[in-house]
């Protein structure tokens, strides 16, 4: 084993620099965060306030939850949505909430550095707490010309605070690739106390020198001395897979389980997967549906309250903000409960608290009928390829209906629909393709925008609540499965249910906030 000394010398309050985090959200309203987004909340416009370009609308990166004593912390990369010339970027905010329907934004925690430091860019992390203190490994990300000429572009950085709101950075503190691995990719420590082995774990994402993306381990017994030992991989990336990097590793127990969480967003089957193993170190089984949800929900890692554990991670937005555009980084956050099936599979429901938001039942109102279709209160039979249009939906929703869906064909929901029916966002159900899918629908045309297996889900009968935040559109199915996706020009517009052959939608209901 290679062992990597951390230079950080005896004395830590003379190697510190203050994070300047005296940045005021005491004029920030938190309840700007719900005009626009409710319970899949985004940082609020003009957070620190004046007109200075770079803190206006913004959206959430990669999240690093922590938990204690009933708040959950959300920490997230800030993507700042005007990024001005020669600035840093995805400084460290947070969200506190104790139930995931409330958020309390919390402003900056951790800024970027300057163009001639590492973490001129500032990449995902986690932290631990030790004594009194907490210890936040983050990523230094810096690929300036001048910096890279000299420097990895890719390091672990730390920041140590005692009340979870002022930072600061450890300057002396920096860890790089280790011999036989990759300098350029390097990042997304994840940190906690593993009881079993009597250790800290560090997991890195990285690479080896052959480009092979590997999960990377280190230990130690106290993070204060700053003396982590490199270890082997606790897990490789096989040939099949071919994975370029394996983002945002959290590993877990759940029961007498382990749980290897990664995202990976550069293969047909990108998006937050899973491995299973009866130790921490491997070796680990691919489960025949490997993903938490679709391609749209990408670097979610999980966060207990020593009760239930939860999946929080990013629906991806797209650019330019229309359904026609291409999917990009950063976007709402959005977080499921994990639920552990009796093979040790995972699978997600909604968390308990949002249906508590939507209180409003709102009146079913048919606007009209393609094909053939028979009505019964809230519940319709569909012949054939057939389609019932309903009135305009409002910025936020839920939809619950029962489906009994034909083993052949689609049925599902159609979203952002115009009055002729040529333009929306189709969900389909297609169990002879064992996959719920949707679809941009423009002009009379359909084009793939995102699937996920129904696995684990036997039958064509389908319990669905669909929670719809603006643009944001969650679905989840029979409380095993959810399905995020990036809806655009919901509010205001008609929406419908759908089906190509033989189906029935019962107890259709709707409700608001």
């Amino acid at each position: 084993m290679t062992i990597r000394k951390i230079y950080l010398t005896a004395v830590m309050g003379l190697a510190m620099f203050s994070c300047q985090n005296n940045d005021s959200v005491t004029d920030v309203n938190p309840d700007d965060i719900f005009k626009q987004t409710n319970v899949f909340p985004v940082p609020p416009n003009q957070w620190m306030g004046g007109n200075n370009p770079y803190y206006t609308a913004g959206y959430v990166g990669d999240v690093m939850p922590y938990y204690e004593n009933g708040i959950f912390h959300l920490f997230f990369l800030h993507d700042a949505k005007t990024k001005p010339a020669g600035e840093g970027f995805h400084d460290i905010h947070s969200f506190d909430t104790s139930n995931f329907k409330d958020f309390n934004y919390q402003g900056r925690q951790i800024p970027y550095g300057l163009a001639s430091e590492p973490d001129f860019g500032v990449g995902t992390g986690s932290l631990v707490k030790v004594g009194n203190t907490y210890y936040y490994y983050y990523t230094g990300h810096n690929e300036v010309a001048s910096f890279i000429s000299n420097n990895p572009r890719e390091s672990v950085l730390l920041a140590t605070s005692t009340d979870l709101k002022n930072w600061t950075k450890v300057k002396n503190f920096k860890m790089t690739a280790p011999a036989g691995y990759y300098d350029y990719e390097y990042r997304d420590p994840h940190v906690f106390f593993n009881s079993e082995d009597g250790k800290y774990w560090m997991l890195v994402s990285a690479q080896t020198s052959a480009k092979k993306a590997v999960v990377l381990k280190y230990t130690t017994t106290n993070p204060a001395s700053g003396n982590w030992t490199v270890e082997n991989p606790i897990y490789t990336t096989s040939a099949s897979e071919n994975y370029i990097m394996l983002e945002c590793p959290d590993l877990f127990k759940m029961g007498n389980y382990w749980y290897l969480v990664f995202s990976e967003n550069w293969s047909s089957n990108s998006g937050t997967h899973y491995r299973i193993a009866t130790s921490p170190n491997g070796p680990w089984t691919t489960p025949a549906n490997d993903r938490l949800d679709g391609s749209y929900l990408y670097a979610a890692k999980t966060v207990s309250d020593n009760t239930d554990r939860y999946l929080v991670g990013w629906t991806a937005r797209k650019v330019p903000e229309s359904n026609t555009g291409g999917k990009d980084w950063a976007g709402n956050l959005v977080t499921h409960k994990l639920v552990q099936n009796s093979d040790g599979t995972l699978g997600v429901k909604p968390v308990s608290s949002i249906a508590s938001v939507f209180g409003n039942n709102t009146s079913l109102s048919v606007d009209k009928i393609s094909g053939t279709a028979s009505q019964n209160g809230n519940s319709f039979n569909l012949s054939g390829t057939s389609q019932v249009m309903f009135s305009k939906l409002q910025k936020a929703n839920q939809i619950n209906f029962t489906l009994n869906a034909s083993s052949s064909g689609q049925s599902g929901l159609i979203l952002s629909q115009d009055n002729d029916g040529q333009n929306g966002y189709k969900i389909a159900f297609e169990p002879a393709n064992n996959r719920i899918a949707s679809y941009v629908m423009s002009s009379g045309n359909e084009t793939l925008d995102n699937s996920y297996p129904l696995s684990g889900i036997s039958g064509t009968n389908y319990n669905v609540t669909a929670y719809i935040s603006n643009d944001v559109c969650v679905v989840y199915v029979n409380d095993k499965v959810a399905f995020s996706n990036r809806v655009y020009d919901v509010v205001n517009k008609k929406w419908s249910i759908f089906g190509t052959s033989n189906s029935t939608f019962s107890n259709i209901n709707i409700k608001n906030p």
